[in-house]
């Protein structure tokens, strides 16, 4: 997106970004929430990271595949790409990239709940003692 909009290559090169990328901008929130959750084992930091992940990660990116669907289904029916990104079919690097970032927020999801629930039992314990 930023070399879209710095213009840092020819439009022939890159193609500008699509709608859903500018909220998606907003997944750096969460792993700010998570990191500041650290240093006291804040479980309502880790808590708002989950949720905000959620919100600005996970839901830009199921917009984006659908809203990129039309043309991955005309590239996949008829073979025509109109838009292109270094030379390739943007629909395509679009998609392997959605695939890697859900892949990305997934495991940092799994692992924030074990955090949690490690977090959450630790300090259980220290309630019952």
């Amino acid at each position: 997106m930023s070399v879209g909009h710095l213009r840092l290559l020819s439009h022939d090169q890159v193609a500008m970004p699509y709608q859903w990328e500018y909220p998606y901008l907003l997944s750096i929130a969460p792993s700010l929430l998570g990191l500041l959750s650290f240093p006291r084992n804040n479980i309502s930091y880790l808590v708002l990271s989950m949720i905000s992940m959620g919100l600005f990660s996970i839901a830009p990116l199921i917009y984006g595949s659908m809203e990129m669907f039309p043309a991955a289904q005309q590239l996949y029916r008829h073979g025509k790409a109109y838009r292109f990104l270094f030379g390739f079919s943007a629909v395509s690097v679009m998609y392997l990239v959605l695939v890697l970032a859900v892949q990305v927020h997934a495991w940092q999801l799994y692992y924030s709940k074990k955090l949690l629930d490690s977090w959450f039992t630790s300090t259980q314990e220290k309630k019952r003692k």
